[in-house]
């Protein structure tokens, strides 16, 4: 099963993630590095390399690959959602050989792919570093989730986790509460974002760059799962067993009549959906208004749902 987490993916000024913006110097040395029998092609690796040394270990390992994926040619890098599920083992196929042309180790091709294989497809990724960080359009919200706030002020702060982050609006927010903050994202960008305003603010969080049907998300081990915009009900068995007993499960999304004055390509519940599907918990707020979403430039219906494990 393939869980996308969109937000607002048809709007006219976001839906344009196709055309993916390189650094100049970047894309002309690799352009160069990825034909067969170039002569400049070390040189150009080289530079490359020099361009992202600077950078953490695991940031680095993206970059490489995103500047190798982005010098393909459109049909090769394979697709969003399930086709990049079902080419990711083509396309980081044809990344290992360029890798160990290169001269990289075994073991470090190795530990590079493991974790390109937990970020998930690379054309997901790159459409949410476009999406919340490349192209990223004012109207998107930088603050926490107004509803969120409202459901955990006053809340004894435990361990939280922030699904589908993003640039961890909602993760910096949590831990300035002095919350024990988990965020996990595909979006390694944004991902980087948040653990630059982590620093900056002297906070601890914990992020990984995984997807949902990567992440572990364990039993009994949250006080607070965060679903902000991340999907519906597609995780609440997972989310039901992660959940500590009186822990919470705070969550908004679109309403599918959002979809009468705007596409929207995911995070979309229906009517009564989420007070359903969660039958193991017990609701503590839930409500249908029209509102300012944080992912849409103009008021919509939304969907806004807080609920508590019962402690047995």
């Amino acid at each position: 099963m393939i869980i996308r987490r969109h937000r607002l993916t048809g709007w006219p000024v976001a839906a344009h993630s196709t055309g993916i913006r390189v650094v100049g110097i970047f894309l002309a040395g690799l352009l160069l590095a990825v034909q067969p029998g170039n002569s400049q092609a070390a040189r150009s690796r080289m530079e490359s390399e020099q361009q992202i040394a600077s950078l953490p270990e695991e940031q680095r390992t993206f970059e490489r690959f995103r500047l190798w994926w982005t010098a393909l040619p459109e049909s090769e890098r394979g697709g969003r959602g399930e086709a990049a599920q079902l080419q990711q083992d083509a396309v980081l196929g044809k990344y290992a050989e360029w890798l160990k042309d290169g001269g990289f180790a075994p073991s470090d091709v190795g530990r590079q792919l493991a974790l390109l294989r937990k970020r998930g497809g690379a054309g997901d990724a790159e459409f949410w570093n476009q999406y919340l960080v490349k192209n990223r359009q004012q109207w998107l919200n930088s603050a926490p989730n107004g509803f969120l706030v409202e459901i955990v002020k006053g809340r004894k702060p435990g361990k939280a986790l922030d699904v589908a982050m993003g640039e961890g609006r909602n993760t910096i927010w949590l831990a300035q509460q002095g919350w024990d903050v988990t965020g996990f994202d595909p979006a390694d960008q944004a991902v980087a974002v948040a653990r630059g305003r982590a620093q900056h603010f002297g906070l601890a969080i914990r992020t990984e760059i995984t997807t949902m049907e990567q992440f572990d998300f364990g039993e009994n081990r949250w006080d607070l799962i965060v679903l902000s915009y991340a999907g519906c009900s597609q995780i609440a068995a997972q989310v039901e067993k992660a959940l500590r007993p009186g822990g919470i499960l705070v969550e908004e999304a679109f309403h599918t009549d959002a979809l009468k004055t705007m596409r929207i390509g995911g995070s979309l519940c229906k009517p009564g959906e989420l007070p359903n599907a969660f039958q193991g918990l017990r609701v503590l707020r839930y409500e249908e208004p029209v509102a300012k979403p944080d992912f849409a430039p103009r008021p919509a219906r939304v969907v806004r749902f807080a609920a508590e494990k019962p402690v047995e």
